[in-house]
């Protein structure tokens, strides 16, 4: 292995997963210090809606600190752009980053540790939130912004209707779903979709799943372990089974299914709300929210489907600067409702999670009151997660693997084994090695 090579793969490793404060030749170009005396301008790159009406309340309280938020696409597009900037060394201060892309972009020497900088923030998230921006170390890659705790949403009404008690695991969860069929053939409780990459990572990683860790210097990729084997046999099974429907989310024919009550419940985040609305406007008020079922009773644990962090990029020149913005952004009451408000998402921070700017539930759910409550008091069982630097590749093997599988109601287990095999098969081609 050349040289050079060598010494990424050990800097990326320990830095992700053994406890290093920074990657070998990360850092900003004035070693965390601001380079410049007098006003600091700093450039944010965010898709958030009303990103830039938040920022507006920072420039007035900071003028001396001026930040211009610079609308970009989501996903994979930003990650690509971000990196192309990263290695012209033009890389914009500040970036809202998902938390799965962080070890891409710390990889790519594109995120500074702003450990030194954050203070104590750690103190205002769930630990299973912060973790994902430490990636398991003493290093600070980003301060989280919004968090997608997942959960489980049911037809009320029909719930009462079809006499089917609300499931507190999935053992009970794949006993309704049969029932339903029973008292009545033509609904299915939920669905199995494989358009999503992250439903299935959040049900893994709430069942314990550990996706990519390290032995030394080479990735372990873990896509195939024993908690994930069980959710993927689950779910295969009722597929196969054929006491769940087996159809992808976000399409007309789903929307239909909801809005008519041929599908009677939904495994999905904090958002969803959001989604149901024009999904399902007519059944406004019939749904309610439950934690997500548990693998074993009387465990608390949920997964997480989205959410997303600001990070500080290596090429910033005033790091401090910028990372006051994304402490500020992130915990301060101001900017958290103003996020709410301006850029309707759910904050990571748990001191935001209820109350204040959401005291009120959505308003497809105004019959329940305590939505947000709740919501809170799940979003604090986050479980770990555990991403490596090529998500993008194994959620496009999931979705190509599960599609086929789901449609076929074929063995899931063959399609994790592919799905497994396309993320190793990667990561080797990128230079890393993968353990065994």
């Amino acid at each position: 292995m050349p040289h050079a090579l060598r010494r990424r793969l050990s800097a990326i490793a320990t830095a992700v997963v053994l406890g290093a404060t920074a990657l070998t030749g990360c850092g900003s170009s004035d070693d965390g210090g601001d380079t410049a005396s007098g006003p600091v301008s700093l450039t944010y790159w965010a898709w958030a809606p009303g990103m830039d009406k938040v920022a507006a309340l920072w420039n007035k309280k900071h003028p001396d600190v001026t930040v211009t938020v610079k609308k970009q696409a989501s996903g994979d597009d930003l990650v690509t752009k971000i990196i192309t900037a990263a290695k012209a060394h033009q890389a914009p201060d500040l970036v809202q980053a998902e938390y799965q892309a962080l070890p891409t972009l710390v990889s790519n020497d594109a995120l500074a540790d702003i450990s030194g900088e954050a203070g104590d923030a750690e103190k205002a998230f769930a630990p299973g939130v912060w973790q994902q921006v430490t990636l398991g170390t003493d290093a600070v890659y980003a301060l989280p912004q919004d968090s997608g705790p997942m959960m489980f949403y049911y037809r009320a009404d029909l719930f009462e209707q079809y006499g089917l008690k609300v499931p507190t695991t999935w053992e009970e969860f794949a006993a309704t779903a049969r029932a339903l069929k029973k008292k009545a053939p033509d609904k299915a409780l939920t669905t199995f979709s494989a358009n999503d990459s992250g439903l299935f990572a959040g049900l893994a990683q709430q069942a314990g799943a550990k996706w990519w860790t390290t032995e030394g210097e080479k990735w372990k990729v873990g896509i195939d372990d024993a908690a994930t084997r069980k959710v993927a046999g689950f779910w295969g099974g009722l597929v196969k089974e054929g006491a769940i429907d087996n159809q992808p989310m976000y399409t007309p024919a789903w929307n239909k299914a909801l809005n008519t009550g041929e599908q009677i419940a939904w495994v999905s985040a904090v958002w969803a709300p959001g989604t149901l609305t024009t999904a399902a406007p007519d059944t406004k008020g019939k749904w309610a929210m439950a934690p997500l079922p548990q693998w074993t009773r009387g465990a608390n644990a949920t997964g997480s489907w989205g959410g997303s962090t600001t990070a500080v990029t290596t090429d910033s020149r005033h790091k401090a600067a910028a990372a006051e913005f994304a402490t500020w952004l992130n915990t301060d009451p101001e900017a958290l409702a103003a996020l709410v408000r301006e850029s309707g998402v759910y904050p990571a921070a748990t001191a935001a999670q209820s109350g204040g700017a959401l005291a009120a539930p959505p308003a497809f759910f105004a019959n329940q009151p305590d939505f947000y409550t709740r919501a809170a008091a799940i979003a604090e069982t986050t479980a770990p997660a555990a991403w490596g630097p090529n998500v993008n590749v194994a959620y496009t093997a999931f979705k190509d693997e599960f599609g086929r599988a789901a449609k076929a109601k074929s063995d899931f287990g063959a399609a994790l084994t592919a799905m497994r095999n396309a993320t190793v098969a990667d990561l080797r081609q990128q230079g890393f090695e993968v353990a065994p």
